[in-house]
């Protein structure tokens, strides 16, 4: 979702939004009463995920864009990318030369949205209850490595980590590391349903029909103190079934603005046929897709298989036929925008080949067809995957080298089967936490790693991870880098496929729209406004 120790200059050059297309109209509810923003996510209550919102679980680039809102950090991004600075706190630093210590003070005055304090202990108690929580479809990696958290009085509060890490200002700036009340939020176990309660630019409220939510009211929080400055004073989360009728509902003028997730059609025929009164603004996008493997799965333990699958896709017509000019192919879990990128699946496989694929496997000595389902999530990732899944079924059935079929599972029920290791092959993508290398690395790699995945890298663990976090110039940190990108691209315990670009489409009269999603898919409610 956002973050970075220092400026990449790959990353800030695309930080200027493009505006695609535009018209003229009087635009819905711009101009009074809420703005009304449209998704596709969806926050289902179930047994697997009785708490979807709580900061120490959610790790989705949707349930984030919530807690964003509503639960204040001590840092944060600013407008356009770049270093994070104080946001509750009023300084941070690093307090020693091995990026061992970090200590921040807080604002003074700082309140939650009941007019209790916020004191060093809230923030103490909100970070230790995400590492004690440690849950495994939550956000605890991107804590694990802080040693412990002391207090000094009221307002500062220092962190003590076990190893070197210049990314540190940037986690947190991330959600699991947002301070929440002690007497709302269990310290042990996660709070369940859908209220979340904070410091930050709002206060929210959730509309619930049979364990779903399918509106999210955000009200301006008037004990707000921080350095967001907020444009509105209401702003109304419509949740969407699909893509379509999202469309439609902007059409019809009962939203001002669409975000996650369009589909590539209705991008193309946005491009190609302006309609007026409603703009699309192109806008910088970090996300990527790949495939994850369990690779104790007998299917796929053997890594020929995982290297005879990366040898013979084509992510060229993957992307197209898929996705059209919303994707590229992806040689590396770091996209190209990212600086430290190398097209490391590339340089090992080339171009998609049977022939070599056909050669790996009878060298490991694997029997032909090899036999699995790739499984995907059919309402998580838009209208768009189940085609790519069955682009990719073809593609490996067509070898002879595979007996593929294609399985689709909604979100509630596929996210918690992959952590159980359900599923040998399956598709996910990844909204980064902040646009910085370590983040596409460490996730998949790195301890508690983000797939719950048994694949282990000794090298990657114990050596590489801990040496590019000491870099605190990341330019400096490129061939850590490259050779993490080459770990992957040899074992395969994931397959980068593509990488995408973001669109957000919104009627007229409404300002900050270039500002409200950034290149990590945040979305940044404060930012939107009616014309003055």
């Amino acid at each position: 979702m956002n973050r970075k120790t220092l400026v990449l200059p790959a990353v800030v050059g695309l930080l200027a939004p493009v505006l695609a297309a535009c018209g003229a109209s009087d635009g819905g509810s711009v101009g009074g009463g809420a703005i009304v923003v449209g998704t596709t996510d969806q926050f289902v209550g179930s047994k697997d995920a009785p708490a979807p919102l709580d900061p120490a679980i959610g790790y989705e680039a949707g349930v984030w864009n919530v807690l964003r809102q509503t639960v204040q950090t001590l840092m944060h991004v600013p407008r356009g990318g770049g270093q994070p600075v104080p946001e509750a706190a009023e300084s941070c630093a690093f307090t020693d030369t091995k990026n061992e210590s970090y200590r921040c003070k807080l604002r003074d005055g700082l309140e939650f949205a009941d007019g209790s304090a916020v004191t060093a202990e809230d923030v103490k108690y909100s970070i230790d209850r995400v590492i004690r929580i440690k849950s495994i479809n939550g956000p605890v990696a991107l804590l694990d490595n802080i040693d412990t958290v002391e207090t000094k009085g009221d307002r500062e509060v220092v962190f003590h980590l076990r190893t070197s890490d210049a990314t540190f200002p940037y986690k947190l700036a991330t959600p699991p590391a947002g301070i929440v009340q002690s007497d709302r939020y269990p310290a042990t176990s996660p709070r369940e349903g859908f209220q979340v309660d904070g410091s930050g630019p709002y206060t929210m409220r959730p509309e619930v029909k049979n364990d779903q939510v399918v509106k999210v009211v955000f009200t301006k929080n008037p004990r707000y103190k921080g350095d967001l400055k907020v444009h509105n004073d209401r702003v109304e989360l419509d949740l969407f079934p699909d893509a379509t009728a999202m469309g439609r509902a902007l059409d019809e003028k009962k939203i001002d603005m669409m975000t996650r997730t369009m589909s590539p059609k209705q991008l193309q025929k946005m491009l190609e046929h302006p309609k007026d009164g409603i703009k699309l603004t192109e806008m910088p996008g970090l996300a990527i897709s790949y495939l994850g493997f369990d690779t104790d799965d007998p299917a796929v333990r053997n890594k020929a298989v995982r290297q005879a699958i990366a040898q013979v896709i084509d992510r060229g017509r993957i992307a197209s036929e898929a996705y059209g000019a919303t994707a590229e192919p992806l040689y590396s879990l770091i996209p190209s925008s990212i600086a430290g990128h190398t097209n490391s699946f590339f340089n090992k496989y080339g171009e998609p080949s049977t022939a070599k694929a056909t050669k790996i496997l009878k060298d490991a000595g694997i029997h032909t067809p090899v036999k699995f389902t790739l499984h995907y999530t059919t309402d998580h990732y838009g209208d768009a995957t189940a085609t790519e899944f069955r682009t990719l079924r073809k593609q490996l059935n067509d070898t002879g080298l595979f007996d593929v079929t294609v399985q689709g599972t909604p979100w509630a029920k596929y996210r918690a089967a992959e952590l159980r290791g359900e599923y040998a092959v399956y598709g996910m993508g990844w909204f980064p936490d902040f646009p910085d290398p370590d983040n596409y690395t460490a996730p998949f790699l790195g301890r508690n790693n983000f797939l719950n995945s048994p694949y282990k890298s000794v090298a990657a663990q114990e050596t590489l991870i801990p040496k590019s976090r000491r870099e605190a110039d990341r330019s400096a940190a490129a061939r850590t880098f490259e050779e993490l990108q080459d770990i992957v691209a040899e074992d395969v315990p994931v397959l980068p496929v593509w990488q995408g670009k973001q669109y957000v489409a919104s009627r007229d009269g409404l300002t900050g729209v270039q500002w409200a999603v950034n290149s990590s898919a945040d979305l940044q409610l404060w930012e939107l406004g009616p014309v003055p």
